[in-house]
């Protein structure tokens, strides 16, 4: 039986496990912490199948300016921390002009395209349809030229892709949202994403089905991975010392970190972004997001959840909840938003790759070193669904999709 140590128990490293056992492998997943506690549980919860295109860097110098001057709340840069990112951004900018978007995107749909589906299966060996509703969710707009740009590209989308969406008027979106104060100048509804009331937990429930069937979970540390005598890999974990044939790098915004050690420089922009649950106020059928303040509210099953847009920080950077409070004082004028639940506001980090594709292969220069990372804003989204073709592309078998604009080789300097 051939075996494998998976590094990272969100959902991507959840994902992958899962899809190894399926095909036979003997599996442990290591992690710090408990499943889905990072950044799988830190999202907006939202299974986003109209998303077949990754998000783009503008081009628009008016508002790269508000970014810089802080003047934008939907992403916020600390000077500071820009030198970390600065390479990474610039190729990320790069890889943003229309051409080569294009080309990122035809990529990116194969595995938007399958999203759904591979979640589909996990969720019905899990049990958790509970946690699931699949009538979309909705975005709030403010100003009608905004608007009418966002149902362009929504019908190029539908034309492209069949993707389905509806235009709401105020009047609709009132009727739809009574809590709502503040309908803007209408929304649009996308009618096909799925919605989750606990991301937490469907991550959770995830990794109950993978250790119901045979799986292991345990803690350790994942700096600890090494080629072991045996010429397989190994770690350190608190039941003492684990080796297998293979291992899989799925630590999100930590695994460039830890590749440095095996001489692996892979150029990310992380991207914090930051949450709060409220509780006592009115509640919200779907998630609504509002792009011009750079936030989604949505209803989850602690309360209405806050997540904001990204954060360009030093990773060691102290947590800044200023985007959280802007958001907070606008949601507060849209519904009755209750009182917040945590003591302190939380946040997880998007690891962005600079192509915007996610890195899904073989280490180029380790035998049994497997690289699985850099799913951007899209991870609880996209981890089942490349989860399944690292399986596939480790298993020996023809993957679902065309695997080689994923990857890890594609960046030569690493």
């Amino acid at each position: 039986m051939k075996s494998a140590i998976v590094l990272g128990a969100g959902i991507i490293g959840i994902a992958t496990a899962a899809h190894l056992q399926q095909r036979g492998w003997s599996v442990v997943l290591l992690d710090r912490k408990g499943p889905g506690r990072e950044t799988s549980y830190a999202n907006a919860g939202i299974i986003q199948s109209e998303a077949l295109r990754p998000y783009a860097m503008s081009h628009d110098w008016r508002e790269i300016a508000n970014i810089a001057l802080g003047r934008s709340n939907k992403v916020r840069c600390h000077l500071a921390g820009l030198p970390r990112h600065l390479g990474a951004l610039l190729c990320y900018w790069w890889h943003s002009f229309p051409e080569r978007h294009n080309r990122v995107s035809e990529a990116y749909a194969q595995i938007i395209a399958c999203a759904a589906r591979e979640h589909e299966i996990l969720i019905r060996q899990s049990n958790a349809r509970n946690l699931v509703r699949r009538d979309g969710f909705r975005i709030l707009y403010r100003r009608q030229s905004v608007l009418e740009s966002a149902v362009a590209a929504a019908e190029s989308l539908r034309q492209a892709y069949g993707v389905k969406f509806s235009l709401m008027s105020p009047s609709d979106l009132k009727k739809a949202e009574p809590a709502l104060a503040d309908a803007g100048v209408g929304a649009l509804h996308w009618l096909e994403p799925w919605t989750v009331s606990d991301p937490g937990a469907l991550v959770s429930a995830y990794a109950n089905l993978f250790t119901r069937l045979g799986g292991r979970v345990i803690r350790g540390d994942a700096q600890s991975l090494a080629k072991s005598g045996s010429g397989g890999w190994s770690v350190v974990a608190e039941d003492g010392r684990m080796e297998a044939e293979a291992a899989v790098v799925a630590l999100g915004p930590w695994s460039p970190d830890l590749l440095k050690r095996f001489g692996y420089s892979f150029p990310m922009v992380r991207k914090r972004g930051y949450y709060r649950h409220y509780a006592g106020g009115s509640r919200l059928d779907l998630p609504l997001c509002d792009p011009a303040n750079g936030y989604v509210l949505a209803p989850m099953a602690k309360g209405a959840r806050i997540t904001t847009g990204a954060e360009l920080a030093a990773p060691s950077a102290k947590p800044d909840f200023s985007q959280l409070a802007h958001a907070e004082q606008v949601a507060r004028k849209l519904i009755m938003l209750g009182r917040p639940l945590e003591a302190e506001p939380g946040f997880g980090t998007r690891p962005c790759m600079p192509d915007m594709l996610p890195v899904v292969g073989a280490a180029p220069r380790h035998r049994g070193l497997w690289l699985h990372f850099g799913h951007g804003h899209q991870g609880f989204t996209l981890g089942p669904a490349t989860g399944r073709v690292l399986a596939e592309l480790m298993n020996d078998e023809v993957s679902m999709i065309n695997p080689l604009p994923y990857r890890p080789e594609r960046y030569r300097h690493i």
